[in-house]
């Protein structure tokens, strides 16, 4: 499952150089995950590395992207090459 970032992100930019896949970016009033780069950090990490270090928790598991940590190494090995 990807993860996402709610609207209690700070802007912080906490988050963004934490992340493997380059997956998070700033929106219009919030950071953003990209979904198809997030791997919540399998592959990489033993946890995600975004949620780790958000002073508020705004990474949280996206409810609409479910995906099992097969396809979440998976996903991390098409982007890694």
């Amino acid at each position: 499952m990807a993860l996402l970032i709610n609207d209690d992100c700070t802007n912080c930019d906490a988050c963004r150089e934490e992340c493997p896949n380059e997956a998070i970016s700033e929106g219009d009033s919030i950071y953003v995950i990209a979904p198809d780069l997030c791997t919540e950090c399998v592959g990489a990490h033993d946890e995600p590395q975004c949620a780790l270090v958000c002073p508020v928790d705004a990474c949280v598991p996206d409810p609409d992207r479910k995906e099992s940590p097969e396809e979440l190494q998976a996903k991390y090995e098409r982007i890694h090459g």
